[in-house]
């Protein structure tokens, strides 16, 4: 049997190992090798709190920032894919990179991507200037998969020019994308409740570019005057404020798509970059998006640390006893824990008493 020693350095020449191979594999990554992009977004996927994981994104993050973050937003059935496909191909005759991210519901069964994007995009087979990945939600809500930010650095790093992000789905709750993208194009149809959509403030705010996908079908022309009749309210109210962007409202039939109507939807795309970076706009978008993926990360943390104690800590059983019983109230509890381990208080984190153990 090994000794102490024997065993512990076994364990720092397995790190070493480890850290030698994820040199390697961001090496591999940087040059636009495909099979460490799979593997480090499987990585993300997968174990995305290992050490190896961490350490392969540390090293990566250098190499970003450089990459035009799109996303493509809708309620399922509009046509998301379809019109993802399409622009892949106008975006590769530009002589452009283009990297996308699809992601999808999560089987019941296995937790991965239920649709999977890949089957519904033809154009793009075999080209090296493309890298497409399907992600499941895994019951994240938003719109996004957690590893969705992660996998955007990493096709990033990659040398992709553009990245293109398609979400499940938009709802209420799903405002994720424009937290996490440069530019956001919504797509709506005519009918299937979209002209009581377009009224709601939520879903305008998460718009840079509206496109009404399957124009062809009664109720078009309607949606987009619903859509115009909601930005004239909204900019009567910005009126004496700085220049701000107005979203173009583009019509398309994305199965049969011309290359006018293509063309136009692409002009938009680079409009509204133009508009960021002559605006100073762009810095503050690339800055509220690190906040919010740090806030998500540091919100997981928390959530998964709160979790873990309710279900080992013996402390804790006869408070949850009591609130079963109706004997003591959940903010009752909740002030409990924060008092004795030290988590976020009114938003702030609180530093650790010096000497004490937690």
């Amino acid at each position: 049997m090994k000794g102490g020693r024997d065993r512990e350095g076994d364990q720092l020449l397995e790190r070493g190992n480890k850290t030698k191979g994820n040199g390697e594999m961001v090496n591999r990554l940087v040059m636009g090798d495909h099979a460490a992009a799979a593997r480090i977004i499987t990585l993300l996927e997968n174990e995305r709190e290992a050490p190896e994981t961490i350490e392969l994104m540390e090293r990566i993050f250098p190499h970003t920032g450089k990459a035009w973050l799109i996303g493509i937003t809708g309620a399922p059935g509009a046509g998301k894919s379809t019109l993802v496909d399409r622009l892949i191909a106008l975006v590769r005759e530009q002589g452009l990179s283009v990297g996308v991210i699809g992601v999808d519901a999560s089987s019941p069964f296995s937790g991965g991507a239920l649709l999977g994007d890949r089957i519904r995009m033809t154009s793009c087979q075999r080209d090296q200037g493309v890298f497409i990945r399907s992600m499941a939600t895994r019951g994240h809500l938003g719109g996004l998969a957690l590893a969705t930010q992660g996998a955007i650095r990493v096709l990033d790093a990659m040398g992709m020019n553009v990245i293109l992000v398609e979400t499940v789905g938009v709802g209420q709750i799903e405002l994720d994308i424009m937290q996490t993208v440069d530019s956001v194009v919504l797509v709506l149809i005519p009918g299937a409740g979209d002209r009581i959509q377009a009224l709601k403030a939520g879903i305008m705010e998460i718009a840079d570019i509206f496109v009404v996908n399957k124009s062809d079908i009664e109720g078009a022309d309607v949606t987009v005057q619903d859509i115009r009749m909601v930005q004239e309210m909204s900019e009567a109210k910005k009126r004496g404020e700085q220049e701000a962007w107005t979203p173009p409202i583009l019509k398309t039939v994305a199965t049969t798509m011309n290359a006018r109507d293509l063309e136009s939807l692409w002009e938009a795309i680079r409009s509204h970059r133009q508009f960021l970076v002559s605006q100073g706009k762009l810095k503050e978008r690339r800055e509220n998006q690190d906040y919010h993926e740090i806030v998500r990360m540091l919100t997981e943390e928390v959530e998964r640390g709160v979790w873990k104690l309710l279900r080992g800590n013996g402390e804790l059983r006869p408070l949850l006893e009591k609130m079963a019983k109706r004997k003591m109230s959940p903010f009752q509890v909740s002030s409990f824990i924060r008092s004795n381990f030290y988590i976020p208080q009114r938003g702030v984190i609180a530093m650790k008493r010096k000497g004490r153990k937690t």
